[in-house]
């Protein structure tokens, strides 16, 4: 059974922060040369990923995976929303890096985890937008 509880605070977090600080630097956005936005995600957020190999399993998991799910779908949201701009919008999967949350278990460090949005934050005028990237490329939704 999932914890209520848990679900509302992950969520919070992983889909609803990220929704409040961009809806604040909207203004700045709007007035940068190269306005990106870049939305950490994962694998797991992944419908094609999650049908092709069971996640972990547990109850973190259990509200993790479908949180990245959704902030990947605000993400596309706001790519739509900003058509015909220059903000662009993106989502990274970092890759498992050794972080608090994987308790130091990644394999990547996370100068490695952070590549990917390095690359979408400096992407050109006419760049991607409303994708999913890790460093080989599109993941599938």
């Amino acid at each position: 059974m999932l914890d209520l509880d848990m679900v509302r605070r992950v969520v919070e977090t992983n889909v609803l922060g990220v929704i409040r600080v961009t809806n604040a630097v909207l203004p700045l956005l709007r007035r940068s040369p190269s306005p990106r936005i870049v939305n950490l995600s994962s694998s797991v957020a992944s419908l094609t990923h999650q049908a092709a190999s069971a996640p972990e399993a547990g109850p973190v998991m259990a509200a993790y995976a479908p949180s990245k799910t959704f902030l990947n779908a605000v993400t596309v949201q706001y790519a739509r929303a900003f058509a015909g701009t220059d903000i662009l919008v993106n989502v990274a999967c970092p890759g498992l890096v050794a972080t608090d949350f994987t308790g130091f278990q990644g394999p990547r460090t996370p100068e490695q985890g952070a590549a990917t949005a390095i690359r979408l934050a400096t992407l050109p005028d006419g760049g991607p937008t409303g994708s999913f990237f890790e460093d080989e490329g599109v993941i599938p939704w």
